[in-house]
């Protein structure tokens, strides 16, 4: 896979960065609670307005990126970028909320633009191989990102951290502009803004389908860390949950290699439903041991799912709206992330930890059956060049 020219630089720099990323709102809330000595509520302030950027930011970059290229929207995202960062640390709380919103307003593009860069680097039997490493790069920044920076945190000036964080955010961005991966195939000649389809040309039920679907992921996925963690927590062993969801994630891992390697690909939903169906009997697990066994069966799936996501995003849209349909899908993830916890955590305080995975895993069946029904809403008079089964197409949309 690595083979493809340009490939390995562009997923080497891309995993700094999504890491720092990843780690930004960690960091955000070290500072508040260490650095201003506030409350945990205060530092969930910071991290939601950040999460809340994020989420409008990814569309809106993703357009630009369609409209003026990569280069200059990562050049602009990084100079702000810089300046928040800096700011961080002498900034009351309450114009911190504001930078820490802008900030993920307009965060350095890094999936939206590795994404698009792998869409185009790659032939169609090299596509899915290329998203699976995707997807375990996304896995090993949740891994090593929020824990480098408590380790730091502990050590250090959370300030100091913060502007670590920042520097490493930077220092990624400006990377891959230049590198400045190509966004469209050889075959995709770079359209004029007359050749750009309508929003409702492309973004119908497929796209819908598999969007929800990446909502429903993400809810899955930090529910069953919340759950994990109010598991142990009863049972008297919250020291080892650092160690179940490092087991989940290296079972990610493992399991996104072992997809990319299939010589067919799944449907998303099928893939989206086995990793909510196996999430729900986690919760019969009342001790560390039984929920790493349980963790090792879902997470062979979590990453096959975020790659068959990917993928099928970047067969559906037309290259000339590829960067804004890669934000929605990116922004779809954010906002999975940022009401898995509340969604899980309410179960949680309803019918204890194991309704947090009941709750996780029956919100991705959900997910994975409206995805399905969506999919099967497309007239059928053509079948797309989508390779994703579960999403039967009408039309090319290339």
């Amino acid at each position: 896979m690595l083979a493809v020219p340009g490939m390995a630089s562009l997923l080497g720099v891309s995993l700094l960065a999504r890491t720092a990323i990843t780690a930004s709102g960690m960091a955000l809330t070290m500072y508040v609670v260490l650095g201003l000595d506030m409350s945990y509520a205060a530092a969930g302030g910071a991290a939601a307005a950040m999460t809340t950027g994020l989420a409008l930011g990814g569309p809106l970059l993703g357009r630009m990126i369609d409209r003026r290229g990569a280069r200059i929207v990562l050049l602009i995202t990084v100079v702000v970028q810089v300046a928040c960062w800096l700011s961080v640390a002498v900034l009351p709380y309450t114009t911190l909320l504001a930078a820490a919103f802008v900030a993920g307003l307009l965060m350095v593009p890094v999936p939206t633009v590795t994404r698009q860069a792998i869409a185009a680097m790659t032939k169609a039997g090299q596509r899915r191989a290329a998203f699976a490493l995707e997807a375990v790069q996304g896995e090993l920044s949740y891994m090593v990102g929020p824990p480098i920076v408590i380790l730091c945190a502990a050590q250090l000036p959370s300030g100091m951290v913060a502007w670590g964080v920042g520097a490493a955010i930077v220092v990624g961005g400006a990377g891959i502009a230049l590198l400045n991966p190509p966004l469209r195939a050889a075959d995709e000649a770079p359209p004029g803004p007359a050749d750009r389809p309508r929003r409702q040309e492309w973004l119908g039920p497929r796209m819908i389908a598999v969007l929800v679907m990446a909502f429903g992921a993400t809810i899955v996925l930090n529910g069953t860390d919340l759950a994990i963690v109010a598991t142990l927590k009863e049972a008297g062993q919250a020291s080892w949950a650092a160690v179940v969801v490092a087991v989940y994630g290296a079972a990610s891992i493992v399991g996104g290699l072992l997809y990319g390697a299939l010589p067919r690909p799944l449907p998303t939903w099928l893939l989206l439903g086995l990793l909510g169906l196996v999430t729900i009997p986690a919760g019969l697990a009342h001790d560390w041991r039984w929920l790493c066994v349980a963790g090792c069966g879902a997470g062979l799936l979590a990453a096959p799912t975020l790659s068959a996501l990917s993928d099928a995003v970047s067969r559906l849209a037309p290259a000339s709206v590829r960067g804004e349909a890669t934000g929605l899908q990116s922004s779809a993830l954010g906002a999975g992330f940022a009401l898995g916890v509340p969604i899980v955590g309410g179960a949680i305080d309803t019918s204890g930890p194991a309704g947090g995975f009941a709750a996780a895993g029956l919100a991705g069946l959900a997910a994975a059956l409206m995805g399905w029904l969506l999919s099967r809403r497309s007239p059928t008079r053509t079948r797309s060049v989508c390779s994703d089964p579960g999403l039967i197409a009408t039309s090319d949309t290339r």
